[in-house]
């Protein structure tokens, strides 16, 4: 299903289209874990080892990015105990952002409120009751930085719309955002420094978030270099891995204290991204 820009699904409709999930509230668990992974084509990716890794895994939510098709471009019925929600691109396989829980959220929107934003399925904000998580899969500035003033103002006006949120209630956001932070988040900075995911701008765009007070997760339990989430597809790039750190989880400093755990999957293949996941208690 594609939503217009300026909808949202509330709980009564996300149980006409996509059917309910029947995990138990999040208030009863010990702790939580939620799981981010640009899967590089959904379609894709289940023909490989999705299902065996969605079900080993067993996160209690579960965002994709770059899924590049709609809910039903998939003939795939999903695990009875997940609800899935889906924002697609307008642009037929391209980009496009989805949403599996066990607990279903308060609300789902599939925008940010600005239309040229809104029309490559890039963000999903599920509201719950303690936060709001958005999954998000940024604009990449492409080769020879075509896109690069796009994907700046992408860059304010995301941090804008999440500050609007956070004024409700905290907010954790994650996905592939396009951007190796510092120098330790990719294996060869020095010869990476003006191309697409490490130019200054960019940079500069992430700082702004951590600046605006986001936490980046990882990095709160590990500070040295050499931990990627995505590799180059040629010369064996990630059997050595020489990758990038392009994928994170974010949070309201307020959710500090709550955070558990921060980790990459970097063994999960199926995809030249690979997973990473937090854990609230």
């Amino acid at each position: 299903m594609r939503l217009p820009p300026g909808s949202s699904v509330s709980i009564k409709e996300t149980g006409r289209l996509c059917g309910l999930g029947t995990g138990l509230p999040w208030a009863t668990l010990p702790q939580v874990k939620l799981i981010s992974w640009n899967v590089n084509g959904l379609r894709a990716v289940l023909k490989k080892n999705f299902l065996t890794y969605l079900a080993d895994e067993a996160p209690d939510v579960l965002c994709l990015q770059e899924t590049k098709c709609t809910r039903d471009d998939v003939e795939q019925l999903w695990p009875a105990d997940y609800t899935t929600y889906w924002n697609s691109a307008e642009k037929k396989g391209y980009s496009g952002t989805a949403i599996f829980t066990k607990t279903r959220p308060l609300k789902v929107i599939n925008h940010i409120d600005i239309v040229e934003h809104d029309r490559e399925g890039r963000v999903i904000t599920a509201e719950y009751p303690g936060f709001f998580l958005v999954n998000v899969y940024v604009p990449n500035s492409k080769r020879e930085l075509t896109r690069l003033p796009y994907r700046q103002q992408w860059d304010k006006d995301f941090l804008a719309y999440l500050k609007k949120l956070e004024q409700a209630k905290p907010v954790i956001w994650c996905g592939d955002l396009n951007v190796a932070h510092t120098e330790i988040d990719l294996a060869n900075p020095k010869a990476n420094v003006k191309n697409h995911g490490f130019t200054p701008e960019e940079r500069a765009g992430f700082d702004a978030f951590v600046k605006a007070g986001f936490v980046d997760t990882f990095r709160e339990f590990e500070k040295g270099g050499g931990h990627y989430t995505w590799w180059s597809p040629m010369g064996g790039a990630r059997a050595r891995n020489v990758g990038w750190r392009l994928d994170y989880f974010l949070l309201s400093a307020a959710l500090r204290p709550k955070l558990k755990s921060a980790f990459i999957r970097k063994e999960v293949t199926g995809s030249d991204h690979c997973p990473v996941g937090i854990e609230l208690r």
